[in-house]
């Protein structure tokens, strides 16, 4: 496994030799061929952790090296991945679309997610589906989230969610046609040293309420006022939704409203492509999409989604059987 060219001072942007590729190929082949059920069942869960042994050396090295520090971005960039390109079907346009059945895609995330932790999903999004599709969906072109094309603002997941997942990670089955639709991604630790204490003083108090994305569907629940900015004062970890998260004092306004704006200044644009995996760390990395024009012909870009916990214990009160799937919050 190669650090990719023009990214030497980055070890979290790396593409996999021929020989690496082939292996996870191969591995990832013989779990959807070989694994019983499907990838939402803990047999097949079982099957991709058991699998995830046989990946090759370098690449667990280095998901183990970022599961314990994920860095100064907060993400991990891994290329050459196989994705069963020759046999994908046309892009899903369709709300709520998941990944039910075994697939090379799945196969990978679901042994990566093994990797660096467990899956985990939420029943009320997308049926609690362990992949999922990040799809463009006719009509909800302005919608902030998943399925829309309009820019989507920097956000971290679930972030209302007091187990709200620690990494979320984004395949790329096929890219977007015309190159515009991008990954956003901006790290809290890159941007910490740029605001003035006023502004931080504010992050860090109970001044902000986050309701739950459109996608879950809560809108009975009432959240309470909390921090932006929890933690270690030195290495904060961050919780915020530029669309969903309100400040109840003008101090937390004015602090948004920075915050806003150097996440803005200094993020990164990943246009990802087929067989690249993107990771972000959901504790110190907000993520967000540039805005595009889908054509809805099946050629769409086609993302799949699966999140990651890395203490999957302490939401066993939220998980019937100790399964995977978060259920209703109580």
């Amino acid at each position: 496994m190669a650090v990719a060219a023009g990214y030497l001072a980055n070890p979290y942007d790396v593409t996999l030799d021929l020989k690496d590729s082939e292996m996870v190929e191969e591995v990832a082949w013989k779990l959807v061929t070989h694994a019983s059920g499907r990838p939402d069942d803990p047999d097949w869960v079982a099957a991709a952790r058991n699998s995830w042994h046989e990946l090759p050396v370098a690449l667990r090295r280095t998901l183990a090296d970022f599961r314990r520090d994920s860095g100064p971005d907060g993400g991990l960039v891994l290329r050459g991945l196989p994705v069963g390109a020759l046999d994908l079907p046309v892009t899903p346009d369709i709300k709520g679309s998941v990944q039910r059945e075994p697939s090379i895609g799945a196969a990978v995330l679901l042994m990566v997610a093994c990797g660096l932790g467990d899956p985990g999903a939420f029943r009320p999004e997308k049926g609690g589906a362990l992949v999922q599709d990040v799809v463009p969906v006719p009509g909800m072109e302005e919608f902030q989230g998943n399925a829309g094309s309009t820019l989507l603002t920097f956000h971290n997941e679930n972030v209302f969610h007091e187990h709200r997942p620690d990494f979320v990670m984004l395949l790329c089955l096929r890219a977007d046609p015309e190159g515009r639709a991008g990954l956003r991604t901006a790290s809290i630790r890159q941007v910490l040293p740029l605001l003035s204490a006023p502004t931080v003083e504010a992050l860090w108090a109970a001044e902000f309420i986050t309701e739950p994305p459109p996608s879950f569907g809560m809108n009975d629940f009432r959240a309470e006022p909390a921090p932006v900015l929890s933690g270690d004062p030195l290495d904060p970890d961050i919780r915020v939704d530029l669309s969903a998260t309100t400040a109840v004092t003008a101090r937390a306004v004015e602090a948004l409203r920075v915050l806003q704006e150097q996440f803005d200044r200094h993020a990164a644009t990943h246009r990802l492509r087929p067989g690249e995996l993107a990771i972000v760390d959901n504790r110190v990395t907000v993520h967000g999409r540039t805005e595009f024009t889908p054509r809805y012909d099946g050629t769409d870009r086609w993302l799949q989604r699966t999140f990651v916990m890395t203490d999957l214990r302490r939401s066993r009160g939220l998980r019937p059987a100790d399964g995977y799937v978060l259920g209703d919050l109580p």
